[in-house]
């Protein structure tokens, strides 16, 4: 009698054990990925609504793409980290007067830190010196980043908040397969002191990746499974690294271009990526929902080039947006406006 009932509490105490390390682990998985909060609609709910919604849904993590001050007000004690994002449209001012990137770290990082858990400043957003009107602010985002950093960095918290930029993806040249992707020519003068930069300062380099532009260019040759996640097999094979989704070899990359400029290495963190419910070629409520479910369980792992540790994804986006155009750029919502949510997403919560 004795040694059953220890063997039935041994049974027990073991199984406690497990469950408690499974929901530990689920915890740190889900907290990998995060939400970007975009406000181009007008019927969308207040910030403290929003922030509500994304507690009540385990969303641990938010983009916010420029200082909406009543935003930060209602992240105040959330414990939702932050990606806290300066608009193209700054740069030359920031670039050009430390005075105004002290002044800006004060209004929108001291101001708020630490009851706003800012952890990342993402000076810009896809600049490219090469081609697209954002050329015409390219010389500044090098200069804005290194003095936003140094207003971070005179008060201490260069560890606590990293200061970084989001890469253009049409800055890689080559990219099949991955391994032997390069940023190209024209564009090495702008991205590699960035990257120097990146490596001094201990930083991740923002990648917004969408395999949705991948297919829906290209359905002929990028088959929708490879880039839904759904692959049954190996669809590309890279010397000793295998893709069975677009997702990786889009990431893998921008790693791999990354470190064949041999300056230093350097962390991806993924910005953004979605998949939209409508509004253009591969568009639907079924295509967005297997994406989304596949990039949560992808969130879980690295890439076949970095898989040592989970990916950081931040899904774009939290809300349909009624002012954005052109039309299917209205449409990547994980939530209706009226905070319904478009697809059920993983929550700790009902663990």
């Amino acid at each position: 009698m004795s040694s059953l009932f220890t063997t039935k509490m041994f049974s027990f105490s073991t199984l406690v054990l497990l469950l408690q390390l499974f929901t530990i682990n689920l915890r740190t998985i889900d907290a990998q990925v995060g939400m970007c909060y975009g406000t181009f609609g007008d019927d969308l709910p207040p910030a403290n609504e929003v922030v509500s919604l994304y507690q009540d849904n385990c969303i641990q993590k938010m983009r916010l793409f420029d200082p909406k001050r009543d935003v930060l007000h209602a992240l105040n004690n959330s414990n939702i980290e932050l990606i806290l994002g300066i608009p193209n449209i700054d740069l030359q001012q920031l670039a050009t007067f430390p005075n105004e990137a002290i002044t800006w770290v004060q209004n929108n990082v001291l101001d708020f830190f630490p009851n706003v858990k800012i952890k990342y400043v993402a000076v810009g957003n896809e600049v490219n010196p090469a081609v697209g009107d954002t050329y015409k602010v390219a010389k500044y985002v090098l200069p804005a980043i290194q003095n936003i950093y140094q207003a971070i960095r005179a008060k201490g918290l260069q560890d606590q908040i990293k200061v970084t930029t989001v890469i253009d993806m049409t800055m890689l040249g080559n990219t099949y397969p991955p391994s032997q992707s390069s940023f190209k020519a024209v564009v090495k003068s702008y991205i590699e002191p960035i990257i120097g930069y990146l490596v001094y300062a201990n930083a991740p380099l923002l990648a917004n990746v969408y395999p949705y532009y991948g297919y829906s260019s290209s359905p002929d040759h990028v088959a929708l499974s490879y880039a839904l996640f759904t692959s049954p097999d190996v669809v590309v094979t890279d010397g000793e690294y295998k893709y069975q989704n677009l997702f990786d070899a889009v990431l893998d990359s921008v790693h791999a271009a990354i470190d064949n400029t041999k300056i230093g290495y350097v962390e991806v963190i993924v910005s953004e990526s979605g998949w939209p419910s409508d509004g253009g070629f591969g568009a639907s409520d079924d295509n967005a929902k297997t994406y989304l479910e596949g990039l949560f369980r992808r969130a879980k792992t690295g890439s076949p080039r970095r898989p040592s540790k989970p990916t950081e994804i931040y899904v774009f986006s939290m809300f349909d947006e009624n002012q954005k155009t052109p039309e299917i750029e209205k449409h990547w919502g994980v939530f209706h406006p009226n905070k319904e949510n478009k697809f059920p997403i993983p929550c700790v919560k009902s663990i």
